[in-house]
Parts: C-alpha cells; sequence; structure tokens
C-alpha cells in the first residue's frame, strides 16, 4: 500500500479498535447479540470436529452449504441460483472486502448514503477508489434526487438494509425507485441485509434481490452473526452476478483461503433450526428498542428517529460537541457508544446506541446518557 494511501484511510477511517467495556462501564456500543449461540450449532460443530471434519473446504465453502443457501435466496425467474452462485466468506467483512477489492480499482468512484457502516468507506480507499458520500434525507431515508445526481458514472453503490448506524429500512417502494435511477447504466449495488431478520412491526423487509431492476446488478452480502447470535464464529457469504461472484472468489481464496470446515457445519445446523429460536431473539430485541424509544422520547437535547430495523438508535444531540469527544466523555462516565462521526460527515452531532444488551445494562446506560446530554429524567 502506498504511503498516500496509508494516510487517506487514517484521514478517513474512524473504525475504533473492538475492545471490552472496562470494568463497571456498560456498552452499548457492539453490534453484537448478547445471546448465546444456539445449542444444536454448538453441539454440530462439536460433531464435526470428533468426526473429523478438520481439513480444507473447497475455497468456495462447502457445496452443501452454498446449494442451501442458494435455494434460499429470492426467487430469480428464468434462472435458478445454484451452489456455484454463493462463496462462503469470514463473516460479511470478509465479502465485502472480496467484492469490493475485486471490482473497484484506482479512480473508480463508489456512491455511498450516508451515514453508513464505516467499513464500506474503508474498503473503497484500500482498493484505491474514491468514496462519493451522499447524504441521507432528514427521515433518514435515501435522497433519491440526491442519488440520481451522483450515481452517473459511478462503479459501485453500498449500503446496508436495514440500516447501520441509522436502524432504517428501505423498503420496496424505495429500492424500485433506486432501480429505475440506475436503469441503463452500469453500476454495481452492494446490499449488506445482515439485518434482515431484524424488522420491527408496522415495517416490511425487501431484499433488493426481489427487485426485478436490481436483481442482475445486486451482490447480495449475508452473515449468520446477527441472525443466529454467531458472531465470533465468523460466517458470511455473497451472491449475485456470476462476473462479481468468481472475481470475489479469486479475492476471497488469494487473502483468506478456505474458511473453517466444522464451523461451515455448524452454518448448515443454524440453517436447520425452528424460525421459533430466531423469533425468540427479535422478540427480545423488539422489547428493547420500545424500551429505548421510551426512554429517550421526550428528553430535552436528544431526538432520536425510532428504529425499523436492525438493533440501532442513531441518537441526535443538541450539545454542541463533536460527537467524538461526547463519545469519550460518556465512556468517563462508564457507558460506551458509537461516535457519529464514525458513519460519515452526517453523522457528526450524533452517537449509535446499539440495544444488543441486556435490558439492566440498557436501563443504566441510558440513565448515564440522559444525564450528561439530556439532563436528569424526572
Amino acid at each position: 500500500m502506498t504511503a498516500f494511501r496509508m494516510e487517506e484511510l487514517r484521514r478517513l477511517s474512524r473504525r475504533p479498535a473492538l475492545a471490552p467495556a472496562p470494568p463497571g462501564a456498560v456498552s452499548l456500543a457492539m453490534g453484537e447479540p448478547d445471546f448465546p449461540t444456539p445449542a444444536p450449532v454448538v453441539e454440530a460443530a462439536v460433531a464435526a470436529l470428533r468426526g473429523g471434519h478438520t481439513h480444507y473446504a473447497d475455497q468456495k465453502g462447502l457445496r452443501e452449504l452454498r446449494a442451501a443457501l442458494a435455494s434460499g435466496l429470492p426467487a430469480r425467474p428464468g434462472r435458478t441460483w445454484t451452489a456455484d452462485d454463493v462463496v462462503i466468506t469470514h463473516g460479511a467483512t470478509a465479502a465485502l472486502a472480496a467484492v469490493v477489492l475485486a471490482m473497484v480499482g484506482p479512480g473508480d468512484r463508489v456512491v455511498i448514503p450516508e451515514p453508513a457502516y464505516s467499513l464500506y468507506a474503508d474498503l473503497v480507499v484500500l482498493a484505491g477508489g474514491t468514496v462519493d458520500y451522499v447524504p441521507l434525507a432528514p427521515d433518514l431515508h435515501w435522497d433519491l434526487d440526491a442519488l440520481a445526481a451522483a450515481l452517473p458514472g459511478a462503479t459501485m453503490m453500498i449500503f446496508s438494509n436495514p440500516s447501520n448506524p441509522t436502524g432504517i429500512v428501505h423498503g420496496e417502494q424505495e429500492l424500485k425507485a433506486l432501480g429505475e435511477i440506475l436503469d441503463g447504466s452500469d453500476v454495481l449495488v452492494v446490499s449488506d441485509e445482515a439485518y434482515h431478520r431484524l424488522v420491527y412491526p408496522g415495517h416490511v423487509f425487501t431484499s433488493a434481490l426481489e427487485i426485478e431492476s436490481l436483481r442482475d446488478r445486486t451482490v447480495y452480502v449475508q452473515t449468520f452473526s446477527k441472525t443466529y447470535a454467531m458472531t465470533g464464529w465468523r460466517v458470511g457469504y455473497l451472491a449475485g452476478p456470476r462476473e462479481a461472484v468468481d472475481a470475489a472468489a479469486r479475492v476471497h481464496r488469494t487473502c483468506d483461503g478456505s474458511l473453517n470446515t466444522a464451523v461451515q457445519y455448524a452454518a448448515l445446523a443454524a440453517l436447520d433450526l425452528p424460525d421459533g429460536v430466531v423469533d425468540a431473539m427479535v422478540d427480545r430485541y423488539r422489547r428493547r428498542r420500545e424500551l429505548v424509544v421510551a426512554y429517550l422520547s421526550g428528553v430535552p437535547g436528544l431526538h432520536l428517529a425510532p428504529p425499523e430495523g436492525a438493533f440501532y438508535g442513531f441518537l441526535r444531540y443538541d450539545a454542541g460537541l463533536p460527537s467524538e469527544v461526547v463519545a469519550r466523555e460518556l465512556a468517563e462516565r462508564k457507558v460506551m457508544v458509537r461516535a457519529g462521526a464514525e458513519y460519515g460527515p452526517s453523522g457528526e452531532g450524533h452517537v449509535r446506541i446499539s440495544f444488543a444488551a441486556s435490558e439492566d445494562d440498557l436501563r443504566t446506560g441510558l440513565a448515564r446518557v440522559v444525564g450528561h446530554l439530556g439532563g436528569a429524567r424526572s
């Protein structure tokens, strides 16, 4: 990597290193389920190890796992998804890295609606591309006019749905509007749908792969981490246009090699879990969301758009301080949050709160946030 690119990454990236909360502090910073991985998944990994599945797997992933994932993708009229359309990766992080490094080169422009997950911009810089941030509309949905102005000539657009950090769900009509904007262009869409199962009442999730005008240009990125509480297992995957998938597969096998074989058998077991296992976790997130919205509602100086999906609240504050300063001050008050500036220029003046934490930690952490930024709660 050139010195220039390293300097650009230092300037652009505000991603903190992962670290546990210090003693006495509560963390509302981590995008990690606090639930244990379901027992059948753990048992499948143990059985795979005892069964001798301790050697290299196919570098694109176990064919049976890829086939199972392909069968679960949204229907594609005129062509059936197969195992060859899927690549198993070291979490969604590696899937995103593989497709960006494979498809973006020096000088290529990548459009990122922001605030957005900070990894996207970092990867574009690593690939030598140029990040073209497009601020969201006031309701935190896409500003379609701004996207229409930015997308001509772009190589790629990257977004998450439901969104990290805003908790917004980009619905069917919004996605169709994007497809109309992109009609006739060669822009590749990367849709990170890690939180697809975490959608709250009144909102409906639609995959980009379900939209006819987006289907053939979309690289779908997914992970087992959020849905199945499998963050440490590092199982992700991507699917999409064969040219992009094959290129990403070459990057992934070069940089990462094949994924842990026993873990892939555990992922197969996760796909066989009854819906009720995931639904129970989603219900807990729903109750935590309600707790967060109720606690912060009406607090002077604080403003929260109720999350529609995922497990984040993107909290705007009136205090005239940089978000990194606010996050540091809150850490001194024993509550960890993420600075909004990490997620792009429009994130300044916000902090991201994760409600993938216990109800007790949420109450404690929110009280500390309100006490610092909004005054004492009556």
